[in-house]
C-alpha cells in the first residue's frame, strides 16, 4: 500500500543551508517521535502507511516528516527525515512515503497555519469516514471539542501520489482543523506538535464513543446546538496549555517505559 517517493532534485538548491541542529529542532523532533511512539500504543496507525509532521522550526519551507518503511513504534527522534517542498531529503537517512510527500508538503505550502499535520487510518475516526452523512454527531462531551472545527473531502480519488491530487485535499480543508477523508481516513491540522497530539488523540476517543452508541440500535441524540457551541468555547479555554501538560505526561511515560524514543 506505501510508496516511496523520489524527487525530481536530489539536493536543495542554493548555498545557504539550514541549521538543523538548535534545540528548538531538537525539540520537536523529540515531540513528534513522542507522538508516534504513543500513537502506535494506542493503535492510531496502520502499517508503514500513516504520516505525522511538523515544520522545521524557524523555516516555513522544510518539514519534519517519518521515514518510509518505518512502523510508528520504530521510530525515534534522529530517524526522522527533514524535506523541503520539492521532497529533498535535507536531513535524515531515506526517503518519504510518497502520499506522505504529496498531502504534506501541499498542506503545508498552501496552508501556513497549518505547522503541524497528523494524518491516520485510525480505526473509529476512518469508520465514520464511510459512513453518509456528517462523521460526528456531537452527542458525546468529547466530540464538543471538535464542533465547528471539522470538514469532509467528499471527493476521494484514489492514492495521493501526484501533487495535484495534495492539492486537491488542501482545497477541501478550508478553516477547519479536522479533515474526515471520505472512504480513507482523518487529517488534524495544528499551530503545535503538542496541539495536534491532543487533538489526535480524542478525536479517536469521540469516534469511539459515538461508534459504540450507534452499535446499541437505539438513536442517537445530538447536543443542542446552543449547548454544544457552549461547551465547545469551554473546553477551547487554555486548550493550548491542556495539549501541552498532555503531551509533556506521554513523554513522562515513554522516558520510564521506552526512553529510545529520544535518540
Amino acid at each position: 500500500m506505501a510508496h516511496s517517493f523520489t524527487p525530481a532534485s536530489s539536493s536543495r538548491p542554493g548555498p545557504n543551508q539550514p541549521d538543523l541542529d538548535s534545540e528548538a529542532v531538537r525539540q520537536a523532533r523529540i515531540d513528534l517521535a513522542a507522538c508516534f511512539r504513543m500513537a502506535a500504543r494506542h493503535g492510531l496507525e496502520e502499517g508503514i502507511c500513516n504520516h505525522f509532521s511538523a515544520l522545521v522550526p524557524g523555516y516555513d519551507d522544510l518539514f519534519i516528516v517519518n521515514p518510509y518503511g518505518y512502523a510508528f513504534r520504530e521510530l525515534t527522534a534522529s530517524k526522522l527525515l527533514v524535506c523541503d517542498f520539492d521532497g529533498n531529503v535535507i536531513a535524515g537517512d531515506g526517503r518519504p512515503e510518497a502520499t506522505a510527500f504529496y498531502i504534506h508538503a501541499r498542506i503545508h505550502k498552501a496552508l501556513p497555519r497549518a505547522k503541524v499535520a497528523f494524518h491516520t487510518h485510525m480505526p473509529y475516526a476512518t469508520a465514520l469516514s464511510m459512513t453518509e452523512g456528517d462523521p460526528l454527531i456531537f452527542a458525546g462531551q468529547t466530540a464538543l471539542k471538535f464542533y465547528g472545527r471539522t470538514a469532509v473531502d467528499a471527493n476521494y480519488n484514489g492514492l495521493a501520489l501526484d501533487a495535484r491530487e495534495g492539492d486537491r485535499i488542501a482545497g477541501a480543508v478550508g478553516d477547519a482543523d479536522i479533515v474526515f477523508m471520505k472512504h480513507h481516513g482523518v487529517m488534524v491540522l495544528a499551530p503545535t506538535i503538542a496541539e495536534a497530539w491532543d487533538d489526535l488523540y480524542y478525536l479517536e476517543r469521540a469516534c469511539q464513543v459515538q461508534c459504540l452508541a450507534l452499535s446499541t440500535g437505539r438513536k442517537v441524540v445530538p447536543v443542542a446546538p446552543d449547548i454544544a457551541e457552549a461547551a465547545y468555547r469551554q473546553m477551547r479555554e487554555g486548550d493550548a496549555e491542556s495539549a501541552r501538560l498532555h503531551l509533556e505526561a506521554i513523554k513522562r511515560t515513554l522516558d520510564a517505559e521506552e526512553p529510545a524514543y529520544r535518540a
